[in-house]
């Protein structure tokens, strides 16, 4: 009966998704951090190697792995390339490291050990005859050494053995790192564990870092009389530049039906010259692969994407894998959809809600292959066009299968393709939709205000094992959300929504222009849905209002840029205050260089008072933040420029709802940090 006598376990591998069955995630610039258990029985030391190449390569790169606690292990890899990845931990018995360790005590306890030096010589000689050519012989020296010592440890080495090691003394040469190094290069592998294979996928650097900015093209019209175009939202482009976003995301730019075709503010029935609901796809002039006349032609929105991406910009475009009634997949595919026992279509609801406009697919269709065929050539067209990024509209309602497939396929051909998951559902549905392969997630952001409610989900996102394959995307407000904080906080409740989103999460976004204009109105009380919604009518909106937030927005935008801190979501963490109604939180990022040169250390204090002054102690943890709290340091704001000088841990704020109740510090310490101040 085979038996198993490899003695190191390992165990706990992160990162890794369901067991290691998906892939977790990182992009273009991380560092993937890998930690395992690893341990033996008895008392025998063991080293632990992280081994790692990309999909491609055919050579193992491979680094050594810190102990931490409680037979906890650390290493890490940087990501450079989109692709994949894949690592494997290593643990092997070090038996020299083991008798070295166990030496060290007989010689401080001053016993006899010239039976345990030729215990050592053999050791080496075993290493040496695993070893290559040069190595080989320097271990053969040291072993050499071991067996002809008579001094005990402090015999002379030969001059061979003195020069390569830069010793004099046999105990010189058996504790010197250079003979370590060769023998934990020729551990014997018989005593040799290694882990199964884990897979990080790599994405191209956006899908960590993004700012997204959504806009209806048909509202981009300078004429309030006229239909706006691609041509328009061209010209809209440094309005968005300036602002800092680097995602443009269109709501569905395809034809739109007549049948039940909605009316504004969603009535059931649609007056002369009503849009309709650019969600309900597909009249006689094309379906998804086809563009809305009154936009312009398909060459208008390729002239939009080039232009974008001059600027840094992605756009970005709507998949709502539904049909209207008139969509030519309804007659020519009839099967694709869910009948009635009258033979009618079954059109989409979700009661009491009703959507005469819109028919969902039926992915249970006995065509189903011929569906998802579809489906992926209807994203491929729009890849072939340039659109790199796509906003998914209520994947949950779709077979997580076939997500899976769709976005394998396409990102096999294309790996910069980004997805963003706009599911609003249960959370265990949206954690698997991550994990099924959407590069980025909606979130339940909008509808957590209070500190701990907000404390406690950023948490459960960042430091838990969801922020392996979980990237969330911070939007304080869509179409289909305008929330009571919204409607109610007034322009303070703008403010401190949005500093939240664009500083808790490296990716974040906004409904504009109705965000950067304050749009509270709800269509009904105790609704969320906006007074006069884009959703159903073709809005002109006044972009050089006074109270406008862009300048603000194009300020905190910069501030994101500037700060690799806020790019990452990682290193978050809450510092305590004295008031609930104040969140004081940091990010950290370590730049190139020594510990503690070039680090961007980020605090953020907001208060979520919307009328009321708020005051109270912030208790930062220094030593978390790398702060000598032995000297006094600078707190920066950035959205100010004002500089406050610190000291210790324990310091007081005021934040006003009538100016603006956050800080947004760069923490400094140095001569020059504090001449800064003082000036």
């Amino acid at each position: 009966m085979p038996v198993n006598r490899v003695r190191p376990v390992i165990s706990g591998v992160r990162p890794q998704v369901d067991c290691g069955r998906r892939p977790a995630k990182a992009a273009v610039g991380d560092t993937v951090v890998v930690e395992a258990d690893a341990f033996t029985d008895g008392h025998d030391l063991i080293t632990c190697d992280l081994r790692y190449r990309q999909d491609g390569e055919h050579r193992w790169a491979a680094t050594r792995m810190e102990p931490m606690e409680n037979d906890r292990w650390r290493a890490a890899f940087a990501v450079e390339t989109i692709g994949q990845y894949r690592f494997v931990v290593q643990a092997k018995i070090d038996r020299f490291m083991t008798w070295r360790r166990d030496l060290r005590a007989r010689v401080d306890a001053g016993q006899d050990v010239g039976v345990e030096l030729r215990v050592g010589a053999e050791l080496i000689d075993a290493g040496s005859r695993r070893a290559q050519s040069t190595e080989h012989r320097l271990l053969t020296l040291a072993a050499a050494d071991l067996w002809s010592a008579s001094g005990g440890l402090e015999s002379t080495v030969s001059d061979e053995a003195a020069e390569w090691a830069g010793v004099a003394t046999l105990g010189e040469l058996i504790f010197s790192d250079r003979l370590a190094g060769l023998m934990y290069r020729c551990c014997d592998p018989d005593q040799s564990m290694t882990s199964e294979v884990f897979t990080v996928v790599a994405d191209r650097a956006k899908a960590r870092f993004s700012t997204w900015y959504e806009m209806f093209p048909r509202s981009a019209s300078p004429d309030p009389t006229r239909h706006g175009t691609f041509a328009d939202v061209r010209a809209r482009l440094p309005y968005v530049a300036h602002m800092g976003f680097d995602v443009l995301y269109l709501p569905p730019i395809h034809p739109i039906g007549w049948t039940g075709r909605k009316g504004c503010d969603g009535a059931t029935r649609a007056a002369k010259g009503d849009p309709g609901s650019p969600w309900a796809i597909g009249s006689s002039e094309g379906g998804h692969r086809s563009i809305h006349p009154e936009l312009g032609s398909l060459e208008d929105f390729k002239e939009l994407v080039t232009a974008a991406a001059a600027r840094g910009i992605d756009v970005a475009i709507d998949l709502a894998f539904q049909a209207s009634p008139d969509h030519p997949w309804v007659t020519q595919h009839p099967e694709w959809f869910r009948h009635r026992p009258d033979g009618s279509i079954r059109y989409a609801e979700n009661p009491p809600k009703r959507y005469e406009d819109i028919y969902p697919l039926d992915f249970d269709t006995p065509d189903w292959q011929s569906l998802w065929a579809e489906l992926l050539e209807v994203v491929r067209f729009w890849v072939n066009q340039g659109v790199k990024v796509f906003r998914v509209d209520n994947p949950h309602t779709k077979p997580l299968a076939f997500w899976e497939w769709m976005i394998r396929q396409v990102r096999a051909e294309n790996p910069e393709v980004i997805f963003l998951s706009e599911a609003f559902t249960r959370p265990k549905v949206m954690q698997q939709l991550a994990k099924v392969g959407f590069t980025q997630s909606y979130t339940y952001f909008a509808w957590r205000v209070s500190k701990w409610e907000l404390e406690t989900y950023m948490t459960e996102l960042t430091q838990t094992d969801m922020a392996e394959y979980f990237r969330p995307n911070f939007w304080p407000n869509t179409p289909d959300i305008l929330t009571e904080t919204l409607q109610t906080g007034g322009r303070a409740a703008f403010l401190c929504r949005l500093v939240l989103a664009a500083t808790l999460s490296a990716s974040y976004g906004i409904y504009g222009p109705a965000f950067e204009l304050q749009e509270h109105q709800p269509r009904l009380s105790g609704s969320e849905e906006y007074l006069h919604s884009e959703k159903y009518e073709v809005r002109s909106w006044d972009l050089t209002r006074l109270d406008s937030l862009s300048e603000f927005i194009a300020r905190l935008n910069r501030i994101r840029q500037d700060h690799a801190a806020l790019q990452f979501n990682d290193a978050l963490r809450f510092h305590h205050v004295d008031n609930d109604q104040i969140m004081a939180y940091s990010k950290s990022r370590q730049g190139p260089g020594d510990a503690g040169a070039g680090r961007d250390v980020i605090v953020v204090i907001v208060s979520l008072d919307l009328a009321q002054a708020q005051s109270g102690w912030v208790d930062l943890d220094l030593d978390l933040l790398g702060v000598d709290a032995e000297r006094p340091y600078v707190m920066h704001d950035l959205l100010t420029g004002a500089r406050y000088q610190w000291q210790g841990r324990h310091n007081f704020v005021m934040l006003q709802p009538s100016g603006l109740a956050a800080h947004l510090f760069s923490l400094e310490q140095g001569e020059a940090a504090l001449a800064g101040a003082a000036a």
